[in-house]
């Protein structure tokens, strides 16, 4: 079989030692733990023949399921937190933008490059690095994880100041901050983890462990935070307490499970490789970019809004936050997307791999698209759960009337950035992400702070730069430039 890519014949090719082979029913029964062998091969070859969608989907809602869980579980510790007053608040508020970026970069950054690089030496049949990678990614997560703890507890109170708020919000940030970040090695563990779980195809394990956690930090974050029995009131200092033992109990639960092997991946002592090490991080360091560019835009249109007042920021602010509700969604179908597109070429499969990423855009591009034209079509509906204010309505209204009918360019944009993780080719949705940022950050900024431009001419260069970016994506995805096999 061939396929025909970049103008010239590819040998498709089946990896030459499945790390799972079918087993005859004969063997089965004289060894009943080759039954879970068989559903091992059976998974990789549903990923490598089985149909696109159906199986994109199969992947992806778990990991839907499990992200809008941890966000109503965040939504109820501030809820929580909001008990202890408004310094509590202001402190959570001003450690959020933070400990986001930790597990942005954690998730779908260097965990993105570990479910790259296992998902393509899957795909290749390369069992000796399959498991090696697992070792190298609970390195990658002690020494990211210790970067931040130290980053927080060095940084922490200069950075916080920097931000405003009284005395008291300050100490209500570094209470809570010192715990949060006190457990980031064990956030990275179960971050990273859980990637290469999804990269080798297993979603229900990190959604069951993710999913139980998140039920009971609903019950144990009160706990700790007004006291129960014989556990004393420990204020913010609990809510951040209460995420910290929740990681570690969680990245007990994966790490035991990937020592006893039981699944296709198995965590043992291996040789610490640079190759290894460079096959997670050509992906891993510049998806953590993008992440950092997404949040930096964010923040500096911000800043340009504030220019209008107040109510115009936010007004903004609920608006936006539509954004950030959707990006679950966007995530379970991306790390889908990219453990099939991974898997599939590393087997050669670039034709298949190609269907794959242009099928996840479809999909979250109607999906986005659809939601955007709605709420452009209704914006008062969205913005009316979070204010009834007139000022704060007409501002929230417009970057939804402007900005909405483009987030379908959103969408392709963020499925097309995880096909090229998969594929092991990051570069161009990084560049995407560049420019997006230097149109809606840099000229909008520029348009409002020194030309005196209104906030509706922000949103259009908003939305014009989500398009540019969905344009260079799908550029370089049709062109073929993340889709060259490497020799």
């Amino acid at each position: 079989m061939e396929n025909i890519e970049a103008g010239r014949p590819v040998t498709s090719r089946r990896p030459e030692k499945h790390v799972t082979p079918q087993v005859a029913l004969e063997d089965r029964a004289a060894h009943p733990r080759l039954d879970k062998l068989t559903q091992r091969s059976s998974l990789s070859t549903t990923l490598l023949e089985g149909p696109i969608l159906p199986t994109m989907m199969r992947l992806a809602i778990p990991t839907i399921v499990v992200l809008l869980a941890q966000t109503l579980v965040g939504v109820v510790e501030t809820y929580y937190v909001g008990f202890l007053g408004t310094e509590a608040l202001v402190g959570v508020a001003l450690v959020f933008p933070f400990s986001m970026l930790m597990t942005m970069m954690s998730n779908g950054g260097i965990g993105g490059g570990v479910a790259s690089a296992i998902a393509r030496a899957k795909g290749a049949g390369r069992s000796d690095d399959l498991n090696a990678l697992v070792m190298h990614a609970l390195v990658l997560a002690v020494v990211f994880g210790l970067l931040f703890t130290a980053a927080a507890l060095l940084g922490g109170p200069a950075l916080y100041r920097t931000f405003g708020g009284s005395p008291e919000a300050h100490r209500a940030a570094l209470q809570y901050s010192n715990y949060v970040f006190a457990a980031s090695v064990p956030v990275w563990i179960v971050n990273l983890c859980s990637a290469a779980l999804r990269g080798s195809g297993n979603v229900r394990l990190p959604a069951i462990t993710t999913l139980t956690g998140s039920v009971l930090l609903i019950f144990l974050s009160p706990a700790l935070i007004f006291g129960f029995g014989p556990i004393p009131r420990l204020g913010i200092a609990g809510a951040g307490m209460s995420i910290g033992l929740y990681y570690t109990i969680a990245g007990l639960v994966l790490v035991r499970h990937l020592l006893r092997g039981r699944s296709e991946l198995h965590l043992r002592r291996s040789k610490i490789e640079r190759r290894l090490f460079r096959d997670i991080l050509r992906v891993g360091a510049l998806a953590s970019i993008s992440t950092v560019q997404l949040n930096s835009m964010v923040i500096v249109v911000t800043a340009a809004v504030g220019h209008f007042g107040t109510t115009a920021l936010a007004g903004y602010g609920m608006a936006a936050r539509l954004d950030y509700a959707l990006i679950p969604v966007l995530f379970g179908l991306g790390t889908s997307v990219l453990t099939m597109v991974g898997i599939n070429s590393g087997a050669g499969n670039l034709a298949r791999a190609r269907r794959i990423a242009w099928t996840g855009v479809l999909t979250g591009g109607i999906f986005m698209e659809t939601i955007g034209a709605f709420v452009a079509i209704f914006p008062r509906l969205w913005i009316g759960l979070f204010s009834k204010d007139p000022s704060v309505a007409e501002t929230g209204a417009a970057y939804l009337h402007i900005v909405g009918p483009f987030y379908g360019a959103v969408g392709a944009t963020f499925i097309l950035g995880f096909a090229a993780q998969g594929a092991g080719r990051p570069k161009w949705p990084t560049l995407a992400g560049t420019l997006r940022l230097l149109i809606a950050g840099c000229v909008g900024w520029t348009l409002v702070a020194h030309f005196g431009a209104n906030m509706y001419l922000l949103f259009a260069v908003t939305a014009f730069a989500s398009v540019a970016a969905a344009v260079v994506c799908a550029a370089a995805a049709a062109s073929g430039a993340i889709w060259k096999i490497e020799r």
